[in-house]
């Protein structure tokens, strides 16, 4: 399929292995990279986005800020600041801390993933591609919200929030 991402491959500790495009990487569960940003504002409410429902992974579900994979070639945080751009139209530097990361599993969809953080008030530009829509969630609303109906929300997005929680 011309035109379609190349992905980097890794193995089970993240060393890039090869190249492939993105339909076989997801195809085959091949290990990957992604990045994913939490945006919060002053309050501390974070700001959720609600994926499209043209997405070929969790459609229609709530996810991080703004999440993406890797490029070939694309380091952690430069994804990180594409994707700001990209989904939400937050351009420039915005200050990027890097919480942690998250191993390859198949609730992460096999990829590896740093989950990063930062503050910002919005508004947003939605990339309608990628986003149905977003709100902000007080972080007790959306423990509650977990508990109540999980599935609403992707799985990859759950395990990111619980380690967050528990830090």
């Amino acid at each position: 399929m011309s035109g379609e991402e190349l992905f980097d491959v890794v193995d089970e500790h993240d060393r890039v292995i090869g190249t492939r495009p993105r339909s076989e990487v997801h195809r085959l569960n091949l290990f990957h990279r992604a990045a994913h940003v939490l945006v919060f504002n002053a309050a501390g409410k974070l700001f959720l986005q609600k994926r499209s429902l043209t997405k070929d992974c969790s459609p229609g579900l709530w996810d991080s800020s703004c999440a993406g994979h890797l490029e070939s070639g694309e380091d952690y945080d430069s994804c990180a600041r594409r994707e700001l751009a990209e989904e939400l139209g937050i351009a420039g530097e915005p200050a990027l801390e890097k919480l942690f990361k998250i191993d390859a599993a198949p609730e992460t969809s096999y990829e590896f993933a740093w989950v990063y953080r930062t503050v910002h008030e919005g508004p947003f530009r939605l990339d309608a591609q990628e986003i149905d829509e977003g709100r902000w969630f007080t972080p007790a609303r959306l423990d509650a919200w977990i508990a109540s109906a999980p599935r609403d929300l992707t799985p990859v997005f759950r395990r990111l929030w619980a380690r967050l929680r528990e830090a």
